[in-house]
């Protein structure tokens, strides 16, 4: 008898249900730029808008969610992963001033579950809805016998475009520009290696319900990375706020200092003020259990500041209010400085970019 790919662990047949099932999910992302709907080969986008652009520039930015995937599988929990996906991925584009506008996704797993890769994928869908970005197609892999028949992983791609006038860069923020710091929603998608350890090193389960986390600790780990890109278009859309908004910065790998540092020119420095905000208590919950400080983890987790804005100091209260509006409580946490300061004591630049100091000063509030 000859061997087959659904001896080998294969299961085409799972694999079309999963794409019938999200479907909907997919195609309520597609406006009249979207051509040939789900299926095809590659996703087709018509950017002929372009021609209005006088510099288009386009923007790409590609993640996943880190280990974070463990504690959806643990808990069978899988309707939340994809806005983390687009979280990390689309607030990237925004970073830039770029509008978003199309995604595609990728998931490898050990055995296809058409319930569950649907439910990945209208979470997916939903927050490429919600940031105004297509998503037009992905991958759907089987890896049997490299991944566990419940293991997966997502990682994700988009494209955004911004006028080359209106880009976001350094090269805009200037000395007595103030710091705006965009509260989180809790860890978003980063640092959950160093979650899983303390919880794995003190034999605490993800169902198991702890005071310090409001009910069972997978559900409070799991709270989906807040997406910015929306309230932060508008933003940049206002006559009175968007040519004072200067540079932004998305908090993920390596927490506020390293990722402020990237967007400030060199020369300038930052001191972040830890009195101006409390780490919320998911982050107080998990230290308690190491032992350890919150200033420890400060290179680890976002401490309750998912994004960061550099703005004229004219129009951070107009910004604050606005971004009220929309849901995401902000305050003023620093101000851009340029003149001599020792900065042996400051983070200096990170990934790659020789940029501006920062570095977090004073007591987190209670």
């Amino acid at each position: 008898m000859a061997d087959s790919y659904a001896e080998a662990g294969v299961d085409t047949a799972a694999g079309d249900l999963a794409v019938e099932l999200m479907k909907s999910a997919v195609a309520e992302t597609h406006g009249p730029n979207v051509l040939g709907g789900v299926g095809g080969f590659a996703g087709l986008y018509d950017v002929s808008f372009l021609k209005e652009y006088d510099r288009p520039l386009l923007a790409t930015s590609t993640d996943g969610v880190g280990t974070k995937v463990a504690i959806a599988q643990a808990l069978d929990k899988h309707d939340t992963i994809g806005q983390d996906l687009v979280g990390m991925v689309v607030d990237d584009i925004v970073v830039v001033g770029a509008r978003p506008l199309f995604m595609t996704d990728y998931i490898a797993c050990g055995k296809v579950v058409p319930s569950r890769i649907a439910d990945i994928v209208a979470g997916i869908a939903r927050a490429c809805a919600d940031t105004g970005t297509a998503l037009v197609g992905g991958e759907t892999a089987e890896h049997p016998g490299l991944l566990g028949p419940d293991d997966y992983d997502v990682a994700g791609a988009a494209v955004g475009v911004v006028e080359a006038k209106d880009l976001l860069d350094s090269s805009r923020v200037r000395s007595g520009d103030v710091v705006l710091a965009l509260e989180s929603s809790g860890l978003h998608s980063n640092g959950f290696s160093l979650v899983r350890h303390i919880l794995a090193q003190r034999g605490i389960g993800y169902t198991d319900r702890l005071e310090d986390f409001g009910g069972p600790v997978g559900e409070a780990l799991l709270e989906p990375t807040r997406l910015y890109t929306a309230p932060l278009l508008r933003l940049l859309g206002d006559d009175e706020i968007g040519t004072g908004l200067h540079a932004l910065s998305h908090v993920t790998g390596g927490g506020i200092a390293a990722n402020l540092a990237r967007v400030l020119p060199e020369g300038s420095w930052v001191e972040v003020d830890r009195s101006t905000w409390s780490p919320p208590t998911v982050f107080q919950a998990l230290t308690a259990l190491s032992g350890a400080s919150l200033e420890s983890t400060e290179g680890t987790w976002n401490l309750g500041i998912g994004m960061l804005a550099v703005v004229t100091a004219g129009c951070a209260e107009a910004a604050i209010d606005r971004l009220a509006e929309d849901g995401i409580r902000t305050w003023i946490a620093g101000e851009v400085r340029d003149e001599f300061q020792d900065l042996t004591e400051f983070e200096q630049g990170a990934k790659g970019v020789n940029g501006g100091a920062v570095r977090l000063v004073g007591s987190y509030a209670d």
